[in-house]
């Protein structure tokens, strides 16, 4: 079994090590456009094999997409990081050519592959790579709903002082400001979160998971790489082993939600087929609003993508 990871900067990389530790697959291939830095890379990960004891193949290849071929899965994080100041949104043209260009490529060696996009805007970038591969939307999602939850969760353990395994948690909508965090779904060992929580800590938790992304950049100068890495790599290993994992991601939906021909982040079922169910909650008034306004955001900058006219 074969995982690609196209693009080996610092998430592509963070994902392909990640992938390999788990030892879930027989090989990942991390491809870049850089001369020698994949291949670097992926040196230097597999020289640690014998320490972290993993028998994943990591092979690395500078834009030889004949190396990628009969993939199972494809994460595609090619493109141009964030920089201070920089909105997701400011990345569309630069970043939707990319990925086209890599989502053609991979689909030509890999044509039964599952899509993972994580490039930013995240979900306008999943649909520019459902319609260059022309793929079923169920096999081409995006990452954004893990990393978004998994920060929350993170700043609720921190708070709290406790486990962040004992967390459970969802947010929905587009990746950026306009997520949604649903605090009535949050839940600590199965206690709700709002009663160990008080509401101004909890929104003020919330406000920081909304500008995750941004408190990263202001930090270091980029994007994350860690959190986003782990997270891809836990999609990747509910598809290759079937785990049927309930996970928010970047889905298309048609008519879920009341929603029609859009990528944004829902809960789904995720498996060997990719996703395989899209599971519909019940949201009060306050969040259905939030939601509609998450979706119209996302709305503006897919139709900014239709009006290039790239394909």
């Amino acid at each position: 079994m074969k995982v690609s990871v196209i693009g080996a900067g610092h998430v592509g990389a963070t994902v392909a090590n990640v992938i390999a530790e788990k030892d879930i697959v027989n090989e990942v291939v991390l491809l870049d456009v850089i001369e020698n830095q994949a291949e670097g890379k992926a040196l230097d990960m597999w020289e640690s094999s014998p320490v972290q004891m993993f028998d994943t193949r990591i092979t690395g290849s500078t834009n030889d997409y004949t190396k990628t071929a009969g993939s199972e899965v494809v994460v595609i994080t090619s493109g141009k990081p964030r920089s201070p100041g920089m909105s997701r949104d400011d990345l569309i043209g630069t970043n939707a050519a990319i990925v086209k260009s890599v989502t053609e490529n991979a689909v030509k060696y890999s044509p039964d592959a599952i899509i993972i996009v994580v490039t930013n805007p995240l979900d306008v970038l999943s649909y520019a790579a459902h319609l260059a591969s022309k793929k079923e939307t169920s096999k081409v999602f995006g990452m954004a709903g893990i990393l978004d939850t998994a920060r929350y969760r993170s700043f609720i353990a921190q708070e709290l002082n406790i486990s962040p395994k004992d967390i459970q948690a969802l947010l929905m909508g587009g990746h950026g400001d306009s997520m949604v965090p649903l605090p009535r779904y949050t839940t600590v060992a199965g206690i709700p979160v709002t009663q160990l929580i008080s509401k101004d800590k909890l929104d003020a938790i919330v406000k920081r998971t909304q500008s995750g992304g941004g408190e990263i950049v202001k930090l270091l100068g980029t994007s994350a790489w860690y959190a986003p890495g782990a997270a891809v790599a836990q999609m990747v290993e509910a598809i290759v082993k079937d785990q049927k994992r309930i996970l928010p991601v970047c889905a298309y939906l048609k008519g879920e939600y009341g929603f029609n021909d859009i990528y944004i982040g829902v809960p789904v079922k995720l498996g060997k087929n990719g996703i395989e169910e899209i599971i519909e909650v019940e949201m009060d008034d306050h969040e259905r609003e939030l939601m509609n306004a998450s979706a119209k955001a996302v709305r503006e900058v897919m139709d900014v993508l239709d009006n290039m006219h790239l394909f």
